[in-house]
């Protein structure tokens, strides 16, 4: 069943390079460069290729929290930039009884408390977390509002180059100067154990963070949608004209808008995005209410890559030959498909699922 509906979708084929000849194991980072060019070029727009350091001011320490079974501290992180220094916060919860715990960067829609951020129970399972709150990184006013942060410190502005980078670029951009600082000045964690986790436009960022940055050993994409785990293809869910309309269009680069009511002639799909994260583990969660991000597409789009985790010989996602049932946990290989009931919503559910992954991989 499921193959017959791959065939249907007509994805573009990710084991097959450019100029037509199949791709194999010793030949998969020429692939892999490809995939992340059309990317880059159609889609996210380039991260500039500058050196940058990190450095932290104004830490914060020591409070503990959650009834002490933790500390928070909050750390303002200093970055370098072709036009001076830029900063941004960052929000660390350390486990008090766990040494040198793994970690989870959440890109977040604010800092904890949040409805979204269940620090309590994320601690309690022997994580560390590093919150970061990306309106602190660049605005997300939209319709191309590059006026501070990140945009400002980089030159960028609305009069964008086709390629130049867009909004989801610089929060992943930020995300991964968080896990600088963290392995460069944070030995108490275990940094080769960090996954990054977004939730809806931020999953998109996780996405594309966890595709430019191999140092996180997992990838966690909940409700990602149209520019994240869904397919840019025969989907169901959002549309160009969608993000046009709303003014989010700037989380692309410019050349995004011009396949707009054309996607299925886009040169790139977003299972090449997914493909960019192995052979690391892949967290893919959708939610049975949440039509907008085509739940359907993010699971065929998940089975679509699945070949690559193969090909670099690790597991990927291993499932029934059926569309998956709300409630399901599709987590035996290096790939984690989780479809729960409900809307559009990072939830406790949703966390119970990606832990129990991650602790079974850690």
């Amino acid at each position: 069943m499921l193959k017959e509906l791959l065939s249907e979708k007509n994805y573009l084929p990710i084991l097959t390079h450019g100029d037509g000849t199949p791709v194999t194991r010793k030949t998969w980072e020429k692939r892999r460069g490809e995939l992340r060019r059309l990317l880059e070029t159609y889609a996210y727009g380039k991260t500039p290729a500058v050196d940058v350091t990190v450095r932290a001011a104004g830490t914060v320490r020591g409070f503990y929290t959650c009834a002490g079974k933790c500390t928070e501290e909050r750390v303002t992180l200093v970055y370098t930039t072709p036009n001076g220094e830029g900063s941004f916060p960052v929000q660390i919860f350390t486990p008090t009884a766990v040494p040198h715990p793994p970690v989870i960067l959440h890109i977040a829609f604010g800092e904890a408390p949040h409805c979204y951020i269940p620090v309590e129970e994320i601690v309690e399972r022997g994580w560390a977390l590093a919150v970061l709150d990306y309106a602190a990184v660049v605005n997300d006013r939209g319709h191309g509002d590059f006026s501070d942060g990140v945009a400002a410190h980089f030159g960028t502005t609305a009069a964008r180059a086709k390629d130049e980078w867009g909004k989801i670029g610089m929060w992943a951009f930020a995300a991964s100067r968080v896990l600088d600082y963290l392995i460069a000045a944070r030995p108490g964690l275990n940094t080769e154990r960090c996954a990054v986790i977004g939730h809806s436009r931020l999953g998109k960022t996780a996405l594309w963070c966890g595709a430019l940055d191999p140092r996180f050993f997992a990838v966690i994409s909940n409700n990602s949608g149209y520019g994240g785990a869904a397919s840019s293809k025969h989907g169901a869910g959002e549309r160009i004209t969608d993000f046009l309309k709303a003014g989010s269009w700037d989380w692309f680069c410019e050349a995004f808008k011009d396949y707009a009511d054309r996607e299925d002639d886009k040169p790139y799909d977003q299972s090449f995005l997914l493909s960019l994260i192995a052979p690391r583990y892949l967290l893919v969660g959708s939610a049975e209410l949440d039509s907008h991000a085509d739940p359907a597409s993010e699971f065929l789009t998940t089975l679509h890559a699945s070949p690559v985790w193969e090909l670099l010989g690790e597991r990927g996602l291993v499932t029934p030959d059926e569309l998956p049932k709300p409630g399901a946990y599709l987590g035996e290989g290096s790939i984690l498909y989780h479809y729960r009931r409900g809307t559009h919503y990072l939830s406790r559910e949703d966390w119970a699922a990606y832990l129990d992954f991650l602790d079974s991989k850690r």
